[in-house]
């Protein structure tokens, strides 16, 4: 077998280990605030946050306070923790995004961090009409489940084998979603193997590469402004992050 043929692993130990990053990043982002002020504001539209793998609404809060201050309606996923796809957790979500949608009457924005962001590629496949666009983090949508570290989490969680996909579900997963997507992701991520966190090139669809740990990347600085700023844009008018000025300072190129 090739070397471009191996499976992708897990991250290392180290990059396990040095997932402890994510507690002093949540310290930068709080004293990244003034700056991160000058992100743009939004025109309003609903926008639903959801957890990754047994994190609950209390791991999003942060983010989730900072894209109101954006102007945004924000929810969490009302689920408490996230163990993964068990009986009614599907059909919460589709109601949920129903209900966000029907009462702002406008389509909604997906952000999912790790598992959630797999949750938002999902529903956003199977509803496009409700979806404005999805953003992920860290989430590992394009590898086989177990290049990771918490595959056996997951499935002490849930109950379910990691391989086990559920095609009812929105379909394949490394499939992309027909709205706009962008894929956050971390090539230090001590979690996820980075690879299966990015997505391919298109019209609507795109990667953003960050220098932070996998458990920290909801509230990292420069994770939070991608997100703020990809919401701003005007719907209908979806173009690629743009890497030119300062932000190639903080951004790495994502195909280099």
């Amino acid at each position: 077998m090739s070397v471009a043929a191996q499976p992708l692993r897990p991250p290392s130990r180290t990059l396990m280990f040095l997932e402890g990053r994510a507690l002093p990043e949540l310290g930068a982002f709080l004293g990244a605030l003034p700056l991160l002020g000058l992100a743009p504001h939004g025109d309003g539209h609903p926008v639903l946050v959801l957890p990754g793998l047994v994190a609950s609404d209390v791991s999003t809060r942060p983010l989730r306070a900072f894209l109101r201050t954006r102007g945004y309606a924000v929810s969490g996923w009302r689920q408490g923790r996230n163990l993964g796809l068990r009986p009614g957790v599907q059909h919460a979500m589709v109601d949920l995004v129903h209900e966000l949608s029907d009462t702002h009457g406008r389509k909604i924005s997906l952000v999912g961090w790790s598992l959630g962001g797999l949750y938002a590629r999902q529903l956003a496949k199977m509803m496009p009409e409700r979806v404005r666009q999805v953003i992920t983090l860290g989430s590992p949508f394009a590898s086989n489940p177990k290049a990771t570290n918490a595959w056996r989490v997951y499935e002490m969680a849930s109950g379910r084998r990691a391989d086990e996909e559920d095609t009812r579900f929105g379909g394949t997963l490394s499939g992309a979603p027909p709205v706009p997507t962008t894929a956050i992701f971390s090539r230090t991520d001590g979690v996820c193997a980075w690879q299966g966190c990015r997505e391919q090139s298109s019209h609507m669809a795109e990667s953003i590469e960050v220098e932070s740990s996998h458990c920290g990347m909801g509230h990292h600085p420069a994770a939070v402004y991608a997100v703020a700023e990809r919401l701003a844009q005007k719907e209908g008018e979806w173009a690629p992050f743009d890497r030119s000025g300062w932000r190639s300072l903080v951004y790495p190129d994502p195909h280099r």
